[in-house]
């Protein structure tokens, strides 16, 4: 079966799921495979359960009228949202849909979050849901674009070269952000140049648009290289010739940013903790900015955000304050958050930082710079949670788990204390308030 003729059976059923726990009746099972896993063997449970077709790879799981047998699901999954990506590039009313694509080392995330709040403020808007950001996420969130969408924002996570380059052949984003190109996926992309190159091939992609827009922060040096010769450049960052430009009010711990250029909204109070997400709400501005919404708008959509799923939150308990940033860290994010804390104008501060992961042959020395950095400060308490900080000395409490580390934390019975969680996503920080 052609890709058109796929299309055909999905603008019958636009509804598009991989997974049989979460099918609802009259969705498109595409059987994926995975290391551990063959989608084809569960072809026949997802017509059981009310799927209106399975599309698989094998001939032996066929069953006549209900599948689709095509010679490698996963690539079909990704051509049929190529092809519906392009249906929104002139669209019956003459309109073509911008889509924004979002990716960085650090705060992809939460800035197209906040990037999505402000848009879907005055336009339909579509985005990534949750952490949908990969190679089988990214073309599932772009099946699920109606045509009633103004604007799609999708966001892309990558651990080597050559994958944002991949998302772009079926996105095919006309505008794109890169937050930042920090150590994050060392062990894939081969180092901090990698992770650039890697990152980079989003302005890669729109150089070779006739109309490509990229927003950029003009703070880095780096990002500047980056853009040239892309079509149209709109500049945020925190002095000198950006079209927007906001530095940071207070940030204690919520974050206030004062907005010196761009909008005439002069404060914005976040319910975001952390200085270290006035680059995301600068880029959330410049996106409003862009696209034509309102001043005032702008800063009631970003005061209203309210983080989740365990990014940049402040959870009370009693008369403690957590900051709980434990969906992921790398050594740029978790440096960023220690000296957040550190500036944080309270009197008991406690550290629970869970290892980080992906970083390869530069892991150990990662692992000893954030124990160095650490002991410059001084704290009622730190404790060091798996991985490499249990190959490596330091004078702080080491726990094998956050199950462990939660077991210490209740038996503490802390008053009036800041905390501060995270570590990277396999540590699972975030079951210490559990």
């Amino acid at each position: 079966m052609s890709i058109k003729q796929l299309y055909q059976l999905y603008q019958q059923h636009p509804l598009v799921q991989t997974d049989t726990r979460k099918l609802r009746s009259g969705d498109i099972f595409f059987a994926l495979k995975g290391e551990n896993f063959n989608g084809n063997a569960f072809a026949a449970k997802a017509l059981e359960a009310g799927a209106a077709y399975a599309v698989i790879d094998e001939k032996e799981f066929e069953i006549e009228g209900r599948t689709v047998l095509v010679p490698d699901v996963l690539t079909a999954l990704q051509q049929l949202a190529k092809h519906h990506r392009e249906q929104f590039n002139n669209l019956p009313d003459g309109r073509s849909v911008p889509f924004i694509a979002i990716t960085g080392s650090n705060g992809k995330t939460t800035t197209k979050e906040l990037i999505h709040a402000v848009l879907s403020s005055t336009y339909k808007t579509y985005t990534t849901e949750g952490n949908l950001n990969n190679h089988i996420g990214i073309p599932l969130t772009i099946l699920k674009i109606k045509m009633d969408a103004e604007i799609a924002v999708i966001e892309m996570g990558a651990n080597h070269q050559k994958e944002i380059a991949g998302y772009c052949e079926y996105a095919q984003p006309t505008h794109g952000l890169i937050n930042n190109a920090g150590k994050a996926h060392l062990e894939g992309f081969g180092g901090v140049e990698g992770v650039k190159k890697g990152k980079g091939e989003l302005f890669d992609y729109l150089r070779t648009q006739p109309h490509g827009f990229a927003l950029v922060n003009w703070d880095y040096d780096y990002l500047r290289e980056m853009s040239k010769g892309i079509s149209g450049i709109i500049k945020y960052g925190t002095h000198g010739d950006a079209h927007v430009i906001g530095n940071i009010h207070q940030s204690d711990p919520f974050l206030q940013v004062s907005i010196e250029q761009g909008i005439n909204e002069k404060l914005i109070t976040t319910q975001l903790v952390g200085d270290y997400n006035l680059p995301n709400v600068l880029a959330a501005v410049t996106a409003g900015k862009l696209f034509k919404v309102p001043d005032a708008t702008i800063k009631k959509a970003i005061e209203g955000y309210t983080p989740s799923n365990s990014r940049s939150q402040l959870v009370e308990r009693g008369s403690n304050k957590i900051i709980l940033d434990a969906y992921n860290a790398n050594p740029s994010s978790m440096r960023l958050a220690i000296e957040n804390f550190a500036r944080l104008q309270a009197d008991n501060k406690v550290l629970m930082l869970g290892a980080m992961a992906e970083l390869g042959d530069e892991s150990l020395q990662e692992h000893i710079s954030i124990v160095d950095l650490i002991a410059q400060h001084q704290w009622q308490a730190v404790a060091l949670v798996g991985g490499d900080f249990m190959k490596i000395q330091h004078p702080f409490l080491r726990f094998e788990n956050a199950e462990q580390a939660r077991h210490w934390w209740q038996q503490q019975q802390f008053e009036q204390t800041h905390f501060l969680i995270k570590g990277s996503r396999s540590m699972q920080m975030e079951k210490i308030l559990s």
